[in-house]
């Protein structure tokens, strides 16, 4: 902004809609006759894009852009289901009902099936429980891997469709 500009010439932009390509020192001149700022709004372009503004509200405009832009942004969470190698029909919908709306918001699940004591020589059942909650939600989301073993868990990535968002 201002002196710091050490591009030699810019495209300088000014409120009344002109553009022309001047030295630095002119447009600066320009700008102070006009009682703003000269500001580069294109670093990058050649000659760089220098626009005459009333820095403060420039940077007001800038803040309100970026919280606008931020306020439409969704930040995907990973949500985590627990279930038991034991787990009734019941629980089981409720928790299948629970993902189906986790992954229509736009959110990752993630179902671990937990085995405690003597529970993990039947990991199999663990597997197929997995396997089955990814099938029923494939309307919904797809899943990322096959069901893994991790100690004495075993779990699976279900993401989003496209589809499934509202």
């Amino acid at each position: 902004m201002n002196e710091s500009i050490r591009a030699r010439e810019v495209r300088a932009v000014f409120p009344d809609g002109t553009a022309e390509i001047m030295p630095t020192a002119a447009a600066l001149r320009k700008a102070q006759e006009l009682g703003l700022d000269l500001v580069i709004v294109s670093p990058t372009a050649v000659p760089p894009v220098a626009k005459a503004v009333d820095y403060g509200h420039y940077q007001y405009e800038q803040k309100k852009k970026q919280h606008e832009a931020k306020k439409k942004q969704h930040v995907v969470q990973v949500k985590e289901l627990k279930f038991r190698p034991n787990t009734d029909d019941h629980d089981y919908d409720f928790k299948k009902n629970h993902a189906i709306r986790f992954l229509q918001e736009g959110n990752r699940v993630k179902a671990v099936v937990q085995f405690r004591g003597r529970e993990i020589a039947h990991a199999d059942l663990g597997r197929k429980l997995l396997s089955r909650f990814a099938a029923d939600l494939t309307a919904y989301g797809t899943a990322e891997s096959v069901p893994r073993m991790e100690g004495r868990n075993a779990h699976i990535l279900i993401s989003p469709t496209k589809s499934a968002k509202p």
